[in-house]
């Protein structure tokens, strides 16, 4: 029996592996809100920035999220709109699903602080994470 391959089960799969850890959920979460500089996300989950970037890069690979750099720092959305409309979905089941999560609304409160920081003061207090 010849295996048959689905790429669209694959992606799914691909996108459920990147949803099962609760980091990446965390951040997806986070950037429901707006983009967010990997700097940002740093703080918010306070983990070394070569572990966020593997996240970052994991929930990409899988099409939840978008990227752009800007200078020294590196942005993250959420996948756009014009993205397929299978992952537009499992997106915001997955954010109405948490919107009253006690972490997600605890992130919002300590996000809300993080924006107000600046960019260069936060770089500088996670060692220098977006410097070339």
């Amino acid at each position: 029996m010849s295996e048959i391959v689905n790429s669209k089960i694959e992606h799914y799969v691909t996108v459920t592996k990147a949803l099962s850890d609760s980091n990446r959920v965390r951040a997806l979460c986070a950037l429901r809100k707006g983009e967010l500089c990997l700097c940002q996300i740093i703080e918010l989950l306070g983990l070394a920035p070569s572990t966020i970037s593997k996240h970052m890069s994991i929930l990409k690979q899988a099409g939840l999220v978008n990227s752009r750099k800007d200078g020294r720092w590196v942005y993250y959305r959420l996948a756009d709109k014009k993205d397929e409309i299978f992952i537009q979905d499992i997106i915001k089941l997955s954010l109405l699903g948490l919107e009253q999560d006690q972490q997600v609304v605890a992130d919002d409160r300590q996000m809300a602080e993080i924006n107000s920081w600046g960019l260069e003061m936060l770089c500088k207090r996670n060692k220098g994470c977006c410097e070339n």
